[in-house]
């Protein structure tokens, strides 16, 4: 009897290791396909998008995913066949200095212009 429930413990361990895999990858494919520009939309995800440039790219990232590819592999491969402007969330470098730092000096202005008007007059 303990033989049967020791081999039913590892059935039910692999099977569930096995759902949460799957759940990670369908996260996964959920987050890079959210982090993935249209080009033929170019308003929406591919993952919100139904045209024909997004079922391929939707089938590149499930293809890449399930030959092992890391995020940030498939992030660099798309990135070196499209350009760095099919990604949300460009990386930090020269060519996208300003992307990042615009609105922060915006939101800082706008907070120095606030605080001028409204504190420093009373």
């Amino acid at each position: 009897m303990r033989i049967v429930k020791f081999f039913l413990l590892i059935f039910f361990i692999l099977v569930n290791s096995q759902i949460l895999f799957a759940s990670s990858e369908k996260e996964l494919r959920y987050k890079i396909s959210k982090n993935i520009r249209c080009l033929i939309c170019q308003g929406q995800s591919v993952y919100d998008s139904q045209s024909e440039f997004a079922n391929s790219v939707k089938t590149l990232i499930d293809e890449k995913i399930e030959a092992g590819f890391t995020e940030d592999e498939i992030y660099y491969y798309l990135i070196e066949k499209y350009g760095q402007w099919i990604v949300y969330e460009p990386d930090f470098n020269k060519k996208t200095f300003i992307l990042w730092t615009l609105p922060i000096l915006l939101f800082l202005s706008g907070g120095a212009i606030i605080f001028r008007k409204f504190i420093l007059k009373k």
